[in-house]
């Protein structure tokens, strides 16, 4: 990796459909968070640049809406093959960006094209409907109603770090098969992932204006971007706080988010332990656990809680620890203010008790994983999400009072539950508030066609394919008057 910062690519902003350098003349440093170095630049994007983007999809969107759905989705497909062919350069970015180790970052490119192109039909295959006037008592026979979907305008597509692919492509290409403009903010470090995927697809000769690319300072355009007048619907995919702040500012538009969370693995004393044990370390450590839908505490019966901790500290043990490029499941975390918050939850536990399994060890921003027993109710790791390699133990004597600490958390994204009682399993997780829960397998989203939702502070509103462009389109009725 060059050091030498005259070699290193300073990437463009897609604004209107021409790549240009921000006005601002200034850009923001990229840093690897397993290189410790950085490795290129993106444009400051401006608040003017922003007016211009968002004028500019208003316009685009108006053809773009008269195009059939085939016409559309055409150059959809386009994209998904242009991925597709540029998986290792795109998957390369990802792990040099982010962290991610390439194996699996090549296979979020795959995933995304997949989603690229299920949109694509899913979008074909959305009917209107029509209803008679005399369907209710007193109405008119000769009224008929033709109910059917259009866009929303130009929706703002924010997407976070740690899929920064497959989490963009999956609110973009709902918006433009739905019809609509379509404003791109990447996260920040996940920007020139972003810039990767958007370069596919400008090589579809997908008609300007329609989607820009805005990398820039949230500070500068965070704000301004969800505040403007401009944007239709906004798509958010982050951090709990980050959401709440947004749902204040966004006036009267509609709004998804998909947030944080704190997903239990609720263990009954009649698991199967090899299925949990492989499950539970699934999901808590891949990516170092800096997935929203990680299992990010263990709620296990006492009954079973030693062999499942004994179990679990073997495998914790045997996990690779270093670098993504040779595919390490525990690599450095995004940044080192990351670090140092998952270090202080950890040395806030140990302060009050919990028992250190194994780990607690940290280099720079590489944490290894970190396994915590005995983990009570007064620790902020019992509660607070990490999006880190630590799993906490917290250790219980029944069902209820798994599902009751379950519930007690702010955040109700996924659950997960072992057992091999199927009606055990069905009660406690209908009593689990959460959007979704897995029966003995690891919290995750997907496949990608299931809705995937989060309630209380796990965000608002329903995404999976289907669902995403429902929200992205509304329902219009044209009453036809019979004579």
């Amino acid at each position: 990796m060059a050091s030498n910062v005259s070699e290193l690519t300073t990437y463009k902003a897609y604004l209107a459909g021409e790549w240009k350098k921000s006005s601002s003349g200034e850009t923001i440093a990229i840093k690897s968070p397993y290189l410790r170095e950085t490795i290129g630049y993106v444009q400051a994007v401006t608040q003017d640049e922003v007016d211009q983007a968002i004028q500019a999809a208003h316009e685009a969107q108006k053809s773009w809406a008269l195009l059939s759905l085939s016409e559309r989705g055409a150059y959809l497909e386009k994209w998904a093959d242009e991925l597709e062919k540029n998986d290792e350069e795109i998957a390369t970015a990802i792990m040099q960006e982010v962290g991610k180790g390439f194996k699996d970052a090549r296979k979020e490119v795959v995933r995304t094209a997949d989603l690229i192109r299920y949109t694509v039909q899913e979008a074909l295959h959305l009917h209107g409907e029509s209803l008679r006037g005399d369907g209710f008592p007193g109405g008119s026979q000769k009224k008929l109603g033709i109910v059917e979907r259009v866009p929303l305008g130009v929706v703002l597509a924010i997407a976070p770090f740690n899929y920064p692919v497959n989490l963009s492509a999956s609110k973009i290409a709902p918006a433009l098969m739905a019809g609509n403009g379509v404003i791109f903010k990447p996260a920040t470090q996940g920007s020139i992932s972003g810039v990767k995927m958007i370069e596919a697809l400008s090589r579809t000769g997908l008609p300007k204006g329609i989607l820009s690319l805005t990398t820039g300072r949230g500070s500068v355009i965070g704000d301004y971007l969800v505040e403007h007048k401009g944007i239709n619907m906004i798509s958010f995919t982050g951090g709990s706080n980050t959401g709440r702040r947004l749902s204040q500012q966004s006036a009267m538009i509609p709004l998804v988010l998909e947030l944080g969370g704190k997903d239990p693995a609720i263990v009954c004393e009649d698991a199967d332990l090899d299925v949990a044990v492989k499950s539970i370390m699934n999901g808590a450590f891949s990516y170092s656990g800096q997935r929203c839908t990680a299992i990010k505490r263990v709620l296990v019966n006492e009954k079973v809680a030693d062999e499942l901790v004994s179990r679990l500290k073997d495998e914790v043990e045997k996990l690779t620890v270093g670098s993504p490029e040779v595919d390490s499941t525990i690599v450095p975390l995004i940044d080192d203010k990351a670090a140092d918050f998952v270090q202080g939850l950890i040395d806030d536990a140990l302060d009050k008790n919990a028992t250190l399994v194994t780990g607690n060890k940290r280099e720079d921003n590489l944490l290894y994983p970190t396994l915590l027993d005995n983990v009570t109710e007064d620790m902020k790791v019992a509660w607070i999400e990490p999006f880190g390699p630590v799993l906490p133990v917290i250790r219980v004597q029944s069902d209820d009072e798994a599902i009751a600490l379950a519930n007690k958390s702010e955040f109700g994204l996924q659950a997960s539950v072992f057992t091999q009682d199927i009606d055990r399993a069905l009660a406690v997780a209908r009593q689990v508030e959460a959007g979704t829960v897995q029966i003995n397998g690891r919290t995750e989203r997907g496949p990608d066609h299931f809705p995937f939702l989060g309630v209380k502070a796990s965000g608002m509103g329903v995404q999976g394919i289907h669902n995403s462009l429902i929200s992205m389109s509304r329902q219009k009725v044209t009453v036809m008057n019979l004579k």
